[in-house]
């Protein structure tokens, strides 16, 4: 059965996060998929957590249900912006550059050795980098070293999930273990 879709819009999705991780992802914002089960990158067709996966992250394919889990592998999730919305362009630059703000914060609180933004379009204009590249950024995110990571939404054709996990395998490597 389908969750109901429309009462989940503007609602918030809670942030998978400890102290310490090695990696937190963070999504642009919750879709509405994701807002009515209670999980990020659940819907359907997204590949993050096949991408999480191929990159080394897992042992297997987790579930979105699963997402608890993460914690004990030492990554988190959260988004840029924590309003449920149907798609990302629904988002003003304010919110996502407001979202960078509240990311910080999370990343000094967390202290995360890694802040992991997935999303490219969303990066640039969160934090005003209009010429950035997926990978590694120059700047940190209070200590954490800051990364770009592609949208792994079944929408972002530029990208295919073996690309995908290329570039998650990518940030998983640069941790050194």
């Amino acid at each position: 059965m389908s969750p109901d879709l429309s009462a989940a819009r503007g609602k918030l999705l809670p942030d998978v996060l400890g102290p310490g991780l090695d990696v937190v992802f963070c999504g642009i914002n919750p879709g509405l998929y994701s807002a009515a089960t209670g999980h990020h990158f659940a819907r359907p067709g997204n590949r993050f957590w096949p991408a999480l996966h191929r990159g080394g992250f897992t042992p297997r394919v987790f579930a979105a249900a699963e997402q608890d889990e993460l914690l004990g592998l030492g990554l988190g999730i959260t988004n840029l912006v924590a309003r449920a919305t149907a798609r990302a362009d629904e988002l003003t630059a304010e919110e996502l550059r407001a979202g960078a703000v509240r990311l910080a914060e999370m990343a000094a609180e967390h202290r995360p050795e890694v802040v992991a933004v997935v999303g490219i379009t969303a990066y640039r204009t969160a934090f005003g980098r209009k010429k950035a590249v997926v990978g590694a950024q120059e700047e940190l995110l209070a200590d954490a070293r800051l990364w770009v990571l592609p949208n792994p939404s079944g929408l972002n054709a530029h990208y295919q999930l073996p690309d995908l996990g290329d570039a998650f395998a990518e940030l998983r490597e640069s941790l050194g273990r």
